[in-house]
């Protein structure tokens, strides 16, 4: 189980536990909850994926739409169906 917990923390490298924390913290009532590790590899994982989708599916809209670079606008009609797939 360790070597699978440092295979995470590897590929979340650009994702700090410390940044999701304190993502997490913004919308605690309670600012005494704490969040263990291991639920912050699992949030940061999926919020990478999250992240990457929502990237993939801008771009293929903006392919769609014959436009040489992604706008705010392709992201905006791809993330309704990306909230209900999540």
């Amino acid at each position: 189980m360790e070597g699978t917990s440092a295979g995470f923390r590897k590929s979340l490298s650009c994702w700090s536990q410390e940044l999701v924390s304190k993502l997490l913290h913004l919308h605690f009532k309670d600012d005494k909850t704490k969040v263990s590790g291991d639920a912050l590899l699992l949030i940061a994982q999926l919020l990478k994926v999250f992240v990457v989708e929502a990237t993939v599916r801008s771009i293929r809209q903006a392919q769609a739409e014959d436009l040489p670079c992604v706008d705010v606008e392709q992201l905006e009609k791809v993330l309704p169906q990306l909230l209900l797939d999540f």
